[in-house]
């Protein structure tokens, strides 16, 4: 076992239970934030919050911190550790310290190179998606997100399944 590597018994240890529960959305009532809302600068991080939150709760009903499709694009992009993330989080910090984390630990620092990103996946088309995504969609959408016609973008999916668009 690499000691650098924290273990789940330590992660555990480390969880600040009674922050978490005053900082979480409950995602068996409540969705997480939209792809679109931002933190650290990065679309998509508010949302990997409340997903890592629920989760360290269980309280994150259907949804999935960890794999998730829309969150391999933002660890990939910033170069952040997803179960790094979620052991800051562990601790209890609050929304303003875990903005301060991503913003110290991305890889990703050039401002213009992160405004590119966050707008070119906001205006991520269906038809840009990989043919496996697309075919997923093709009978999701009909089924899940109401009325189908408002999806017009990846992230519209999320937000007119949830209510938000």
């Amino acid at each position: 076992m690499n000691p650098q590597q924290p273990t789940e018994i330590s992660q555990f240890k480390q969880m600040n239970t009674d922050k978490l529960k005053q900082l979480a959305r409950d995602l068996r009532k409540t969705p997480p934030h939209s792809p679109r809302d931002t933190l650290g600068g990065f679309v998509i991080a508010a949302r990997m919050l409340d997903k890592a939150r629920a989760d360290l709760l269980g309280i994150n009903g259907e949804y999935n911190f960890y794999p998730c499709g829309l969150g391999a694009y933002f660890w990939k992009f910033t170069g952040l550790d997803a179960m790094k993330f979620k052991e800051f989080v562990a601790t209890g910090a609050a929304d303003d310290e875990v903005d301060h984390w991503i913003r110290e630990n991305t890889t990703q620092k050039d401002p213009t190179a992160i405004i590119k990103w966050n707008n070119e996946m906001r205006c991520v088309r269906l038809c840009d998606l990989s043919q496996e995504v697309q075919e997923y969609f093709e009978t999701y959408i009909p089924q899940f997100c109401h009325p189908p016609s408002k999806v017009k973008f990846f992230f519209d999916v999320y937000d007119v399944e949830e209510g938000v668009l």
